[in-house]
């Protein structure tokens, strides 16, 4: 990812502790939300080099079996393609955490997410209907 997306940072400003689900090779995100102070957990299938200060967990988001998506304010994903979607918003559902994500160009969003517009286009947030106190838009 050449550019920042500036207002999905600005979304995510004010939660302490963030998951990004299938990090792949864009990590610029994940590096700037740590130099902001925030911790961040990057989760992948596969094993990925990530920046000094995110932390990585191996898990898969169709069958995971990592438990630490709990302690996360919130759940993000850049590019989420819409077979993760679910598994993604179920993630976010069971530890009542928002999950918030960009989709791939055309690509549609499959379930139930409000969409916010920005200087750096759509982020689409999915909230959970028990959302911890500690979350925010």
């Amino acid at each position: 990812m050449s550019r920042l997306p500036t207002g999905l940072l600005k979304l995510l400003d004010g939660h302490d502790r963030l998951v990004e689900v299938g990090i792949g090779f864009r990590t610029t995100v994940a590096a700037e939300l740590v130099d902001r102070g925030v911790a961040v957990t990057a989760v992948d299938r596969v094993r990925r080099d990530v920046p000094p200060g995110v932390d990585f967990v191996q898990d898969d988001v169709t069958d995971p079996t990592w438990t630490g998506y709990g302690d996360a304010d919130a759940i993000y994903a850049l590019r989420l393609p819409p077979e993760l979607q679910r598994p993604a918003a179920d993630l976010a559902d069971a530890a009542s955490i928002p999950l918030y994500f960009t989709t791939l160009g055309g690509d549609p969003v499959l379930i139930s997410a409000r969409m916010q517009e920005t200087e750096s286009g759509p982020v689409y947030v999915h909230n959970t209907s028990a959302r911890r106190d500690r979350t925010h838009n």
